[in-house]
């Protein structure tokens, strides 16, 4: 992966581009940033940064196309090595640790390197499992780092979720951090570091990586995955900073304009037509759980907006002409005296949705209370 392919994260590439072009790379760096985010991507585009074999003296990012670059690209490279936490499975029943999920990890990564946690168990089939770094994991983490680098001028060990290390296992990071071996470096990703020893926290140099805005994201499902800007930044902003998550999200949401929903649900439940709200409940309920929540989860973050408009239009940017037109009428009916009800209603109905509550049943009850509250405004 090169820098190039990383949307935005312009500070973080410098600053990784920097230390090596510096000649001050950290034996031991903590890229911390939450789920979804560039933490993975960065750590693998700055692995093929610091080994590639042709990259000019200042250049901005590895050339992609030496035999290094190649092999890093498809994770493959032999001085490139991973530790993530795994649990047994129908396929490894017994032992479970890194390597032998290494063919596994390949294809989540390369299909998608923003994924999280979660995604990671359901791609090894963990079932109802929890994953971890076990303890067995330090002995292999040890013979990883005791080994010379075969071809690069680097070993480099990526550790994917640190805060999962069974305490053994975080031990003997702790002393690789004490007593680093040459040529080696250790890149940990991290969603919460928290977790991790302060011990350990002491000894990284930290790499802050900050979540992605809604343009961000827009922009690269739009360029990346050819998703129309309007529903685009509909996922964006349903997404809040997680780019994985609108990855994922742009699939079960095609076919679902949630402003267009919206718009055309508060008016049922501004005129209190018992018939239309029963019609539309029909629509919301044949959407399926995922879209249920996240047509609830976009109507909060209108309901917002619509505030904001009643308060001054320019505090919204970067929104679409049709939903600005919109909330700049909408936002009559929203104000500070019945906002806080409106929210509360969106929230309890998301709280039953998630239950697994008769979507019909939660969408009828909630038109009726939220058409009550667009009155009282």
């Amino acid at each position: 992966m090169t820098f190039a392919q990383i949307p935005n994260q312009f500070a973080v590439k410098q600053l990784l581009r920097q230390s090596v072009q510096q000649q001050h790379v950290a034996h031991a760096q903590l890229f911390r940033g939450q789920e979804g985010g560039a933490g993975l991507a960065l750590a693998l585009a700055y692995a093929q940064y610091l080994n590639c074999e042709d990259r000019a003296p200042g250049a901005d990012d590895s050339c992609g196309r030496c035999p290094a670059c190649t092999k890093i690209a498809k994770l493959v490279h032999p001085d490139l090595n991973f530790i993530v936490p795994v649990t047994t499975t129908k396929a490894v029943a017994k032992d479970a640790l890194s390597h032998k999920f290494m063919a596994e990890w390949r294809a989540f990564v390369l299909d998608d390197p923003y994924q999280g946690f979660n995604d990671w168990m359901q791609h090894i089939g963990a079932e109802n499992k929890q994953g971890s770094i076990s303890k067995e994991e330090a002995g292999q983490l040890l013979k990883l780092v005791s080994l010379k680098a075969f071809e690069a001028r680097f070993k480099i060990v990526i550790v994917w979720l640190p805060e999962l290390m069974h305490p053994a296992t975080a031990n003997a990071v702790l002393k690789l951090l004490e007593e680093p071996p040459g040529a080696t470096v250790l890149l940990l990703v991290s969603f919460e570091p928290e977790r991790l020893l302060p011990t350990i926290l002491s000894r990284v140099q930290p790499v802050v990586v900050g979540p992605y805005a809604e343009d961000d994201i827009t922009a690269y499902l739009t360029s990346r995955y050819r998703v129309p800007e309007a529903k685009a930044r509909q996922v964006a902003q349903l997404a809040e900073g997680n780019l994985g998550a609108a990855i994922a999200s742009r699939e079960h949401s095609a076919g679902h304009d949630y402003f267009q929903f919206f718009r055309d649900w508060m008016l049922c439940c501004h005129r209190q037509r018992v018939s239309e709200i029963m019609q539309k409940a029909d629509e919301f309920q044949k959407m399926g759980r995922e879209n249920q929540k996240e047509q609830l989860s976009f109507s909060l973050g209108l309901l917002r907006k619509a505030l904001l408009a009643g308060i001054e239009i320019k505090l919204i940017s970067h929104v679409p002409a049709e939903e600005q037109l919109f909330l700049s009428k909408f936002s009559r009916f929203v104000s500070l005296r019945n906002a806080e009800q409106l929210v509360e209603e969106l929230n309890t109905a998301h709280y039953h949705i998630e239950r697994n509550a008769n979507p019909r049943m939660v969408f009828v009850d909630s038109s009726l209370r939220l058409g009550q509250q667009l009155h009282a405004a």
